[in-house]
């Protein structure tokens, strides 16, 4: 972990507790998926990482898996020599910048989620992030004068990508790209790839709140994984609900574990690209669930972008996603598809929303 140096990810609100029921030692019937995995967990990329691999003799996959995310990394971070978004940034308004094959797409689909969100989500948003500086040390409440110089810089229309040369340019001085909203979903579904092309059929992959769980659960021959959403007013591992999900991803976003407080307001990490403040709605968190992660990443920014309402009015709409809001309010509301699935937990002191009061 490199301190200011990070990456600017920002751990999620709502931490997903795997609930995989794995107590007992041994092996599941088949024999080849063992009960207790192979596990690691590290500090990177300003979080935590953990992998565990529940197929036997597969724990050397471990080390290939955190060596996939230490280079994507090192191509990531920004104010990190050799980083190609660092590069990026030092080059905005001068010239473009030719980028490697692990890091052109994860620009051009964050540029993607950049218009289908109609600026929710903002891939230069980093002018305003790097003025606040929320999850870090230095973090302060930067002037208004200081927030309308920086806003005049955040416009990804602005940020022009050539995919026969796979270069990257931005065009005005001061410009910055910040992917902490995304990148973790990119890099969780690289580490996926690696675990498929080593043989692992088995496992769960947490890039601080970015989950992966692959196959199915040990508990069982065909069982979905009992996944925990986590209560974003209480201490870790107190989860709110369960789902039941396999070869699916479930990333978060939230408030209130990364905030700065001044003169007694709370100022969250999840910054609205047109106001230069933290994004200021109904939700306390939300859980999208999706097959990429890199999609639930941009989506869960979107969506908080939009609100309850429209947030589950956009999801539903989308093949292939579903979605938990967390209000404010101690509300749950959740897509229609996995009303069926969602199981609130009987004494988490929340309630089941009506979406007829929503607005």
């Amino acid at each position: 972990m490199k301190n200011k140096k990070s990456l600017i990810i920002l751990m999620a609100v709502l931490f997903l507790a795997i609930l995989a029921g794995c107590n007992s030692k041994g092996k599941t019937e088949d024999a080849k998926i063992n009960k207790e995995p192979y596990s690691d967990q590290q500090s990177l990329l300003g979080t935590y990482v953990q992998v565990r691999i529940y197929d036997d003799g597969k724990e050397d996959v471990l080390e290939k898996a955190f060596a996939r995310v230490k280079e994507l990394g090192d191509k990531i971070t920004v104010n990190e020599k050799g980083s190609e978004i660092d590069e990026i940034n030092e080059q905005a308004g001068i010239k473009p910048v030719k980028v490697s094959d692990d890091i052109y797409p994860l620009l051009k689909r964050a540029y993607e989620y950049s218009e289908d969100s109609s600026g929710g989500f903002d891939m230069a948003i980093g002018p305003i992030t790097q003025l606040w500086r929320i999850g870090f040390d230095d973090a302060r409440k930067p002037s208004q004068e200081e927030i309308d110089q920086a806003l005049k810089l955040v416009d990804y229309h602005k940020v022009k990508l050539n995919d026969e040369d796979k270069t990257v340019y931005l065009e005005e001085k001061g410009m910055q790209l910040d992917l902490g909203a995304i990148a973790k979903g990119f890099i969780t579904d690289e580490v996926v790839k690696v675990l498929k092309d080593n043989g692992v059929t088995t496992a769960i992959v947490d890039l601080g709140g970015n989950v992966y769980v692959l196959g199915h659960s040990p508990r069982g021959k065909d069982m979905d994984w009992n996944v925990g959403i986590q209560d974003p007013n209480k201490a870790r591992n107190t989860v709110i609900g369960t789902v039941q999900e396999s070869n699916k991803t479930l990333v978060t976003s939230g408030i209130y574990e990364r905030f700065l407080e001044v003169d007694g307001k709370k100022y969250h990490h999840l910054f609205d690209p047109k106001t230069g403040y933290p994004f200021d709605n109904d939700i306390a968190g939300v859980t999208v669930i999706t097959n990429k992660s890199i999609d639930g990443d941009g989506l869960s920014t979107a969506v908080f972008s939009m609100g309850v309402k429209k947030g589950l009015e956009y999801a539903e709409g989308l093949k292939d996603v579903d979605v938990i809001f967390v209000t404010k309010e101690d509300q749950v509301y959740v897509s229609k598809d996995i009303e069926s699935v969602f199981e609130l937990g009987k004494d988490s002191g929340y309630t089941m929303g009506d979406r007829k009061d929503l607005k």
